[in-house]
């Protein structure tokens, strides 16, 4: 995978363009542009959740300047399902241009619409379903029922007069899936007759050998779990996955427990999908987290947020003892989730603070708690059987997933040359049946921090970091501004150094000298001084206290 920026050449006419905009390289900010006869369509348009080395960012956006003076020429962003990866940046895409239609199945159009509503947006959608055909300037779009951890979710062929691509969006093939709905292998076969000359495929799951366990199979664990729990039960999973939600809910029903919903998305969502028939939630059963601290522990099952280790979120807050319920012996708490690459550090200090509270932590590694919503090697090896794709390009995946993807398709006969491992930014050309590789654009993260969109720099966070780990020191000197003689200084001050102050004492004279042998050569200005103090305080602290802290020094003229 190389960086190197290369610019495409001039894009011809009956040629299809796809360009990544993110999710290659990272589990997340799903996005991929197609380009043909001056009109794109966009799939999916999700977010990244920041790292433990990107300190203050709320959320990681794709970089949209490729597309920033062409949305004249969007004919609509189809949305494959409702997770925050594939749909978390909508918003931010429709406050550069408000109209631009949406189009995704009912469930995700109505998550999607949530979210948009708290940004004040309203957006034009289209509500699609499995087997429907649509067309959007020159795509031809045909939506297929894929099985993922949330329901409604959609692949889409799209057909066009360069050829034909298939993007599956994130699945599995759970064959006795909860709601009856199967990854339509008869419509992937019926594609692959017709041909597929470029398939966009999850490698979530890639290098995981042989088959994704059923979803059905989680729910005797939880009633079990649930049934031998002697207090509180609280279950933490990911806010959008009904599925889940659904079996908790039969779990503490047929224990005579009630059920109350923990977190803002946990709740949002769970409403949408009872409103729509997704969620069958039986009679009496739910009851508002205040009204649930009156009944008996053993009566009671939290559903909550937070099973990424994410700090807001509900479980990271009982963990801190930052919430109102504070777990303590007794009480159970199940994580069913998996961890999200990044995220594992995160997680474990939940279980740690869980753990030491006295709760009894079950999670995937002690207990069957979870099953993946992505395909693993032995599904993915039957769709590129089924389809017998022209080209590959695996998506959705870090680089491990994508290389481990790309060798499948090529043990079942794809050629190497046609299996293209990109990278976001990626330009790919598709035509007669042939896709390759043209150029790379140079495309960055743009963080959202609080307000502010793609203000904040690698360059911010690197300085919050050294803030954070080397700690910070100011210095302030007066100087005669006609002389450079020191009237008044210097002054260290300094923050997050175990070391006492006094130790500071001994590079005063040493900047003191610096300045003296620099206003001797007749450096006068401001910025220079403040540079001499900066670099003999910091060679000073270097060499002393092995330390590389954040150095402010402060020159003032008298």
């Amino acid at each position: 995978m190389s960086n190197a920026v290369l610019a495409p050449p001039p894009l011809e006419s009956g040629t299809l363009r796809v360009i990544p905009l993110g999710g290659l390289g990272e589990v997340g900010r799903n996005m991929t542009i197609f380009e043909l006869d001056g009109k794109i369509l966009v799939v999916d348009c999700g977010v990244l959740f920041p790292e433990e080395h990107q300190p203050g960012v709320d959320l990681i956006l794709p970089d949209f300047e490729p597309l920033k003076e062409r949305l004249d020429d969007i004919v609509g962003v189809v949305l494959t399902h409702g997770h925050e990866d594939h749909i978390g940046a909508v918003p931010y895409l429709l406050k550069l241009k408000g109209d631009l239609p949406l189009i995704g199945s009912g469930l995700t159009l109505a998550l999607t619409e949530a979210k948009l509503k708290e940004h004040r947006l309203r957006p034009y959608t289209l509500t699609v379903k499995e087997g429907q055909v649509e067309r959007l300037g020159p795509f031809e779009l045909e939506f297929v029922a894929v099985n993922h951890s949330i329901p409604d979710a959609l692949a889409v062929a799209i057909r066009t007069h360069a050829g034909t691509v298939l993007a599956t969006g994130d699945f599995k093939m759970d064959q006795l899936p909860l709601d009856g709905r199967l990854t339509d292998l008869r419509a992937f076969s019926r594609l692959g007759e017709a041909g597929v000359d470029l398939f966009l495929v999850d490698s979530t799951n890639a290098d995981v050998p042989g088959f994704t366990p059923l979803e059905k199979e989680i729910g005797p664990v939880l009633d079990q779990v649930i049934g031998k729990a002697p207090r509180r039960v609280i279950v933490a999973s990911f806010s959008s996955h009904v599925h889940r939600v659904q079996q908790v809910m039969d779990a503490a029903a047929a224990h005579g427990r009630r059920l109350a919903l923990l977190g803002r998305s946990m709740v949002r969502n769970m409403t949408i999908a009872e409103d729509l028939g997704y969620l069958n939630v039986p009679d009496g059963l739910l009851i508002d987290y205040k009204k649930a601290r009156n009944l008996p522990d053993d009566q009671i099952v939290y559903m909550s947020t937070g099973s990424q280790g994410e700090p807001m979120a509900v479980l990271s807050r009982m963990a801190n003892l930052d919430h109102e319920i504070e777990p303590g012996p007794g009480d159970t708490v199940i994580l069913a989730s998996s961890l999200i690459p990044g995220n594992e550090n995160a997680v474990y200090r939940v279980i740690d603070g869980l753990t030491k509270l006295g709760a009894n932590v079950v999670h995937k590694a002690n207990a069957k708690v979870h099953v993946s919503g992505h395909a693993a090697a032995g599904e993915l090896l039957y769709c590129y059987n089924i389809l017998k794709p022209r080209n590959v390009l695996p998506v959705h995946g870090e680089y491990r997933h994508l290389m481990a993807n790309a060798q499948l398709a090529q043990q079942t006969g794809v050629p190497a040359e046609n299996t293209i491992v990109a990278e976001n930014g990626s330009v790919i050309d598709l035509r007669d049946g042939v896709a390759r590789n043209v150029g790379q654009l140079d495309l960055g993260f743009v963080y959202v921090d609080g307000s502010s969109v793609g203000e904040i720099t690698d360059a911010d966070l690197k300085d919050r970091r050294i803030l954070g780990e080397e700690g910070f020191i100011s210095v302030i000197v007066v100087v005669d501004a006609a002389t450079g003689r020191i009237i008044s200084g210097p002054e260290v001050h300094a923050r997050g150094f175990a070391e006492d102050a006094a130790v500071f004492e001994s590079v005063k004279p040493k900047i003191a000298a610096a300045l003296a042998e620099a206003a001797q050569s007749g450096v006068r200005d401001n910025h220079a001084l403040s540079q001499v103090v900066r670099r003999t305080i910091g060679r000073w602290v270097n060499q002393s206290l092995r330390r590389r802290p954040m150095i402010v020094p402060l020159v003032i003229e008298a």
